[in-house]
């Protein structure tokens, strides 16, 4: 089986550190003990990059969008990002599916529509043995990709409008020609 590349995981903490921006993190703890190592992994990550972040349970991974949608309507300029952290486990009925596929297709809807830095942490798993070794903090460590993906996003946003902002000092300079053919 091919290896995933690890980038994320590899990132210097400190090369996305972001100052003083602020983060929530909305969890679904319904398996307990995942959603712990989920949790250590997403704020150990936001600490070693600085940020400040709070932490809102839901019951389910279903109640995360709007968890989220009710936060940034309610405070629209106290987040910079959102982290999701949850895990759903395959079971015999249908369930998992819809589960797995709404709140994927509301998260993305509602963060690209803001244009919210964030990152999905919520696993999507056959076994609680699979859901472990992703979560845990010194294997898989999906709850601290998570986090690094938002904070990356974050820091793209930032510099990016940098950019736009040099671009149109630019293109409001004048253009100095040489002289007349």
């Amino acid at each position: 089986m091919a290896e995933p590349r690890r980038a994320l995981a590899q990132m210097d903490d400190a090369r996305i550190s972001v100052g003083n921006a602020r983060f929530l993190i909305i969890e679904a703890p319904y398996y307990e003990d995942i959603a712990a190592q989920l949790r250590a992994g997403a704020e150990a990550a936001l600490t070693r990059a600085q940020a400040r972040f709070d932490v809102v349970s839901v019951p389910g991974a279903l109640e995360i969008p709007i968890a989220l949608a009710i936060a940034l309507d309610r405070a629209p300029a106290l987040y910079q990002g959102a982290i999701a952290l949850g895990c759903i486990i395959r079971g015999e009925t249908y369930h998992f599916e819809i589960v797995a596929n709404e709140s994927a297709r509301a998260l993305t809807q509602l963060v690209v529509e803001r244009k919210l830095p964030f990152g999905n942490g919520i696993l999507t798993v056959e076994t609680e043995t699979q859901a472990l070794e992703r979560a845990s903090v010194e294997s898989g460590d999906k709850g601290g990709d998570a986090a690094r993906a938002a904070l990356a996003l974050y820091r793209f946003s930032q510099e990016f409008g940098q950019v736009v902002e040099q671009a149109q000092i630019q293109a409001q300079r004048p253009v100095l020609t040489s002289g007349a053919r």
